[in-house]
């Protein structure tokens, strides 16, 4: 099995080595026969080729590996588009049709959090929606008639509403039965109200799973409110995007959230952290790469489920315990959890963990 590294930007390269340190642990224990070969992208990629993401990764990511995992992006700080300026993780999500953003977000007992009880799955739409560079076939979604007037277009369709709705109900039928539609379809008549319409229509191919519809607004008060009530969350990109981090953070900290990026029916798969680069703290060796690790772990998990290899399941379950293994001890948590283990030596601790479990 082949997986695509790509480091990319800011403490990307950094818990890019703890995390491909806890893969060979799971590789070695399980016999997965991974291997991983890496490529340029973000800044090291616009300064070798001019842009930040070459369309040449994108297809040997698509024809040559089962899996990539992506390092953070900064983004911000790139040149425009017309630059070389491409953004990395927008560009696999649309590259690759990666359609199912994936983000649980699960409270420690361990760990100070503001959400006991919290354990739920945000299934984030991620090709379409409110985002100017992923919603137009040609150009971008957004545009300025005049100096001081600036347009954005919102996309939602039917395709795209129910494959994600659909990836929602199977996971529920995983999980404790019950999925959550998120909306303002109060203001957003035709486009929510179609989403809405997909999520309906999808639902009656699982009766056995129970629904509800919230608005997007109130669903920010209730999961501080009443965390522990949702199991699968299921919303368009802007929506997913905004409260995806806020049940992270809610949980005990966006750093402790894994994410991956899917398609279930073409078997591609791209693992990448929630949060951002963090380039204040880049080459210090302090970042914390719990969230990425995690993610190449629901990776492995992903990719053992779609194609029923029994050991795939269990290497990704082995990274997970082992997180909460080291988490679990004080002294063994990086800097932003209060202890003072080093990027480095957190992957080693994770990888020795899986190794023993």
């Amino acid at each position: 099995m082949r997986i695509m590294v790509l480091p990319c930007d800011g403490i990307g390269p950094e818990i890019m080595g703890a995390t491909l340190d806890s893969v060979e642990a799971a590789n070695r224990k399980f016999e997965l026969g991974v291997t991983t070969e890496e490529e340029i992208s973000g800044f090291d990629s616009l300064k070798k080729h001019g842009i930040t993401l070459q369309d040449e990764v994108l297809e040997r990511a698509r024809e040559e590996f089962d899996g990539v995992i992506l390092g953070t992006q900064s983004h911000m700080d790139y040149p425009p588009l017309a630059e070389g300026g491409r953004n990395v993780s927008a560009g696999f999500r649309i590259g690759l049709d990666l359609y199912a953003n994936v983000r649980p977000a699960r409270s420690r007992s361990f760990l100070s959090n503001a959400a006991p009880g919290m354990d739920l799955v945000i299934m984030r739409e991620a090709t379409e929606g409110f985002y100017p560079d992923r919603n137009m076939y040609q150009g971008v979604g957004e545009m300025m008639p005049s100096p001081d007037m600036a347009l954005s277009i919102r996309k939602i369709t039917r395709q795209g509403s129910e494959r994600i709705c659909r990836e929602a109900f199977k996971l529920a039928r995983q999980r404790r039965n019950k999925v959550s539609a998120i909306h303002k379809a109060n203001s957003f008549l035709m486009t929510d109200g179609l989403f809405l319409e997909c999520f309906e229509t999808v639902s009656k191919d699982f009766p056995d799973v129970e629904t509800e519809t919230v608005i997007v607004d109130a669903m920010a008060a209730l999961l501080v409110r009443q965390p522990e009530k949702y199991d699968v969350v299921v919303a368009t990109n802007f929506y997913g995007d905004i409260l995806s981090d806020l049940a992270s953070e809610l949980s005990g900290s966006l750093g402790l959230a894994g994410s991956i990026n899917a398609n279930a029916e073409t078997g591609l798969i791209c693992a990448q952290a929630q949060h951002g680069s963090a380039p204040d703290i880049a080459g210090q060796n302090t970042a914390n790469p719990t969230s990425l690790i995690l993610s190449a772990a629901m990776m492995l998990t992903w990719l053992g489920e779609q194609r029923g290899v029994k050991k795939l399941m269990e290497a990704g379950a082995a990274m997970n315990s082992a997180v909460d293994l080291v988490l679990e001890d004080p002294a063994a948590r990086t800097r932003d959890l209060g202890g003072t283990t080093n990027t480095a030596e957190f992957g080693r601790l994770v990888a020795d963990a899986v190794g023993t479990a």
